[in-house]
């Protein structure tokens, strides 16, 4: 379980809070997106969680460990996949991964055996004596991550793991995230790739501007009542009536004779009655779900509006 806790951090004072008082949770057996624009904040919690970066204030349980007080055990619970993988380049696969488990404690045979073991879950055989600067950008990233496991951590933090990833790669890492998921462990993943998160989130954490303003559940998304979506309308004839009503029910746009009804948030079977009521003639409703994408922007539209 990954447990953040009023996490701030101010890299100067010039330039302010890069995160403020940031908290949230992931439960075993959850995934969590996270998801922001560029310089939302991210990445600065990923690495406070992860250990390579200090707060200004607050702190990261990982399985009840504080990962300031009790570092070294609490680092054997997580693994981390940073968004750009840097490692030595001129060492091999196998070499760098015993180097790292050196660092856990892992004793030289075990650290082989393991190694060569994650080397080929991930896809690797074969490969594990090349120089790491001539892996590819997928390579390297499927690299990381059999790093992120050599502890068998409970815990882990993919940080725009999916980037510039080819779509068999995204394939991998898709279906790898949910067998961890299935084995209990907590997964924190930040992804631009809105569609990869709404896919694979049990939940999605939205930070902007170095807070968090939202947490929901994909199914929330799709809920019209919850968080709304988009009601297209065709009728035979569009009348001043007819958008009269539709404006006090969200934002209206029309093409034609459809009228395309923004952020609605009600029933549209009792908006097809009113209109049929009022003497219009429908040709066409249909409600469509909002995508991950639509409400995010929205919600940063709201927030930076004072909404």
């Amino acid at each position: 379980m990954i447990e953040v806790r009023n996490l701030t951090k101010v890299f100067s004072p010039r330039l302010g809070q890069a995160i403020s008082s940031v908290s949230f949770n992931v439960e075993n057996g959850e995934v969590v997106g996270f998801v922001g624009l560029n310089g939302a904040g991210k990445t600065t919690t990923i690495r406070i969680a992860a250990g390579v970066s200090l707060p200004t204030s607050g702190t990261v349980l990982l399985d009840g460990r504080d990962i300031m007080a009790e570092k070294t055990e609490a680092s054997k619970t997580i693994g981390w996949v940073p968004e750009t993988p840097n490692f030595e380049p001129t060492a091999s696969a196998l070499d760098a991964m015993r180097y790292f488990a050196g660092f856990y404690g892992i004793n030289s045979a075990e650290a082989k055996t393991r190694s060569k073991e994650l080397l080929g879950m991930m896809g690797l055989t074969g490969y594990e004596s090349r120089k790491l600067r001539t892996y590819s950008q997928g390579m390297k990233k499927r690299f990381s991550l059999a790093v992120s496991m050599l502890t068998r951590p409970q815990n882990f933090l993919f940080d725009e793991l999916l980037n510039g990833l080819d779509p068999e790669a995204i394939r991998f890492f898709r279906e790898l995230t949910v067998q961890q998921k299935k084995e209990n462990r907590a997964i924190l993943l930040s992804s631009h790739i809105l569609t990869e998160i709404e896919s694979l989130a049990d939940r999605v954490i939205f930070i902007h501007r170095g807070r968090i303003i939202k947490s929901v559940r994909p199914d929330e998304l799709t809920s019209g009542v919850k968080s709304g979506g988009v009601l297209r309308i065709v009728l035979e004839t569009v009348t001043d009536d007819a958008l009269a009503y539709l404006k006090t029910l969200g934002r209206v746009e029309t093409q034609r004779n459809t009228i395309v009804l923004s952020d609605f948030q009600g029933d549209s079977s009792q908006v097809n009655t009113e209109l049929v009521t009022r003497r219009l003639r429908v040709q066409e409703i249909r409600f469509e779900k909002r995508a991950l994408e639509d409400y995010f922007l929205q919600l940063i539209r709201e927030v930076d509006a004072g909404r």
